[in-house]
């Protein structure tokens, strides 16, 4: 029994590894994909597709990598997860269209750009997940 718990921890670490370093290569992929075409190549519309869809293939490879430590959780981990990214996708849903409409209103002086979108996502997954871990754990 000792065995199982042992390797189901391993299992468990391998999974959030395997994650942080896909999640690590998305980001910087998208920094690479964002920021190559002013520093690096200056304009060569070919590198900066191509760096696009490196971009968007590493992407399709954190889900998965997202999916598959998902898929490893016991049963109340899941319940953690999913519930903080249903709050997640429902917030941000909500927020990102209230911040459009501000900036189609001019009610904001800037224009409403995808990154506060995506950093107000990211804090609040990790506010929804400490919620949950204290509710459940």
């Amino acid at each position: 029994m000792k065995t199982f718990v042992m390797n189901t921890k391993s299992a468990k670490k391998k999974n959030i590894s395997r994650l942080a370093v896909w999640t690590l290569a998305w980001t910087l992929s998208t920094a690479l994909a964002t920021f190559g075409s002013l520093f690096l190549w200056e304009g060569n519309s070919l590198l900066t597709a191509l760096s696009i869809v490196l971009n968007l293939g590493i992407g399709i490879g954190m889900v998965l990598a997202n999916r598959q430590f998902l898929e490893d959780c016991d049963e109340l981990e899941k319940k953690v997860q999913l519930e903080a990214m249903a709050l997640t996708l429902g917030f941000t849903l909500i927020v990102g269209i209230a911040y459009s409409i501000k900036d189609s209103t001019n009610l904001i002086p800037w224009d409403a750009e995808i990154s506060f979108l995506v950093v107000f996502m990211g804090l609040f997954y990790m506010v929804a997940l400490v919620f949950n871990r204290k509710r459940y754990l």
